[in-house]
């Protein structure tokens, strides 16, 4: 397995031209994502549709996740990027058309969704994995810290501004922003080297089967680092119980505290500030010196939040407001120092399959959480998921405290010494 390499002692010069590139990605990308929500909800009016749109959205990442990462761990890292964005951006073009020819149908955007997921898909663990071999081990936790805050803004600007550009310009000039926001992503890449981990596995070509063991080696890569493999086990756990908070919040406006758009509104706004500041906090800050201390703590008072909105009279709503704040606040917190440990700790040549993985395990837990939650929110009430939700939380984080292989996951060992094998003896060479 290979070890980290050494990063420049200049890093920042060509770190940050691609992370400033990204927000412009971010940013066009919100804008589609909200021009296309808002469009399917006009035209159609049906939950069905804008339920489909959700699942076509996150498939890719299920489905072609895991091997996007086996990719990635081969090929050029700059180059998936600059494929990934430009691939997005062929899609907004050929959408782009779709609509100023005024034949555009729900399945159209169904199909341009897809792609541009499958495309975030190859990006997104391309980028995490450069991170790593760009920016110090000191510094990982700020950068993850910064770019929540980025996403936080993202969630806070991009809606609104979406519906002042729907009022300004037709969908497909929308869509045009979103290239030249991809356009602007893709340059900084031409200009900015980025290293490449060296492997220590055998050099093969790349093939479906190649592909399946690559794969293959990232779970018992996974599994074999108990450490790993706990805090796998919890983010699942964790997204399993937290992901239909997300989705029925909605109904818990409505039902609970009988509100309307702008309430819903008013906690996404919530959400997006403590986002944003938390992101900041961490970014200055940088968290513990144990890195896991700090994703613990966070985790504990998502619970809090969760939970707090689960309890929250009727006649309450500022404490709801309060609770929305304290998750996203919470967010980075939990989420930013623990995307730092495992950039610092996973082989660079295994970062992509094992990114992709978590990645591919928690988005699956949303629909499998949503088939139970649902039938139970309506047979108790809405706050009740909340009240489970926020309570498995707590108990979650504060269980992992006393988790002896999750609190020494950070502790400076080789990733060979947690796993006990290097990828060349987890499976042997194909043949020729």
């Amino acid at each position: 397995m290979s070890q980290p390499l050494p990063v420049s002692s200049n890093w920042k010069r060509t770190f940050f031209p691609i992370w400033i590139g990204q927000i412009f990605s971010l940013i066009g990308s919100g804008l589609v994502n909200f021009a296309l929500v808002w469009y399917l909800t006009e035209k159609t009016g049906s939950a069905t549709v804008l339920a489909l749109a959700t699942l076509v959205a996150i498939l890719p990442d299920v489905i072609v996740g895991p091997f996007a990462g086996a990719l990635v761990d081969r090929l050029n890292r700059r180059a998936v990027m600059i494929i990934a964005d430009a691939s997005i951006a062929l899609a907004s073009v050929a959408l782009g058309v779709i609509f100023w020819s005024g034949i555009v149908q729900p399945w159209h955007i169904y199909v341009i969704m897809f792609l541009r997921s499958v495309g975030g898909v190859f990006h997104w663990p391309a980028m995490q994995a450069s991170t790593s071999l760009m920016v110090p081990s000191e510094h990982l936790a700020r950068v993850a810290g910064l770019n929540q805050a980025l996403r936080g803004s993202v969630n806070i600007f991009a809606p609104p501004l979406g519906a002042l550009l729907i009022t300004l310009m037709p969908y497909y000039g929308i869509l045009g922003i979103d290239v030249l926001t991809a356009m602007l992503a893709i340059l900084p890449l031409f200009f900015v080297i980025i290293p490449q981990p060296v492997r220590t596995g055998p050099e093969e070509i790349i093939t479906p089967i190649r592909l399946a063991k690559d794969v293959g080696i990232a779970f018992k890569y996974v599994i074999a680092w108990k450490g790993l493999f706990s805090v796998i086990l919890l983010a699942l756990g964790l997204n399993f119980v937290l992901a239909p908070s997300g989705t029925l919040l909605p109904l818990m406006v409505t039902k609970v505290f009988s509100g309307n758009a702008w309430h819903l509104s008013a906690l996404e706004a919530a959400s997006g500030i403590g986002l944003v500041l938390g992101g900041l906090t961490l970014g200055i800050w940088g968290g513990f010196r144990k890195k896991i201390f700090t994703s613990l703590i966070g985790v504990i008072f998502i619970g809090v939040g969760v939970l707090l909105m689960g309890i929250a009279p009727a006649k309450w709503f500022w404490l709801a407001i309060v609770s929305s704040a304290i998750m996203g606040f919470m967010s980075p917190i939990a989420n930013g120092p623990l995307h730092a440990i495992l950039q610092a700790r996973v082989a660079p040549d295994m970062q992509g399959r094992v990114f992709t993985l978590i990645s591919a395990g928690a988005t699956a837990m949303m629909p499998l959480a949503m088939i139970i939650a649902g039938p139970v929110s309506d047979w108790l009430g809405i706050r009740i998921w909340f009240i489970f939700g926020g309570t498995a939380t707590i108990l979650g984080g504060l269980l992992a405290f006393a988790n002896h292989e999750i609190t020494h996951i950070e502790d400076k060992k080789t990733d060979q010494e947690f796993t006990g094998f290097t990828e060349s003896e987890a499976i042997p060479p194909l043949a020729n």
